[in-house]
């Protein structure tokens, strides 16, 4: 009988260890998340989520693959700042919003993020699937529409069901992981 007990006892510390140690595994892989996913700028990214509709872990996730929160980035293809947006786009947008802004402004967080948010607002508007938003916001609504009206890429017109692509394949990709994160880490799991 004593074996058997301490059996049973042997058997529940190794249980709550092992809960313990995943416990622990947990926070320790949330808090690692955590600074590589931040939450910079959440001023502006509350501002404007409320003003666009446009959910703040979308904006973040953007945010993160677009420039990693560098408000100085420059890509090769002479996107700027946080948001990753060209001059020839930021000129539309602020068309657009019935604003006359300078591209140096691109390099402003609260101008980067208030655009960049704006944009995704009118994306989503147009194709009402964030996938698509996202391919349109890499590739531009040209090629994006050009692919909703092949067979090849989309059965409906309506979503793409495959992108031709690969940066923007790739794209949309690393965009869905970081909302899965920032979901997670943030957003109780949305």
């Amino acid at each position: 009988m004593k074996t058997s007990v301490r059996r049973s006892i042997v058997i529940v510390v190794i249980l709550l260890l092992s809960v313990a140690a995943g416990f622990l595994y947990q926070l320790i892989w949330d808090k690692i998340d955590r600074v590589r996913y931040p939450r910079q700028y959440s001023e502006y990214v509350s501002q404007y989520s409320s003003v666009y509709g446009v959910p703040e872990y979308v904006i973040y996730a953007v945010i993160q693959v677009e420039s990693g929160f560098s408000s100085n980035a420059v890509s090769d293809a002479g996107a700027i700042g946080l948001m990753q947006m060209t001059p020839d786009t930021f000129s539309w947008v602020s068309m657009m919003m019935k604003r006359n802004a300078e591209t140096g402004m691109l390099y402003d967080p609260q101008t980067n993020i208030e655009y960049g948010t704006y944009l995704l607002s009118y994306l989503y508007i147009r194709y009402n699937r964030w996938d698509t938003v996202f391919a349109a916001y890499n590739a531009g609504m040209t090629r994006v529409d050009e692919w909703l009206l092949n067979s090849d890429y989309s059965e409906d017109g309506v979503r793409l069901t495959s992108i031709p692509y690969e940066e923007t394949r790739q794209y949309v990709r690393r965009i869905d992981e970081a909302i899965s994160v920032y979901q997670r880490l943030y957003y109780d799991g949305l």
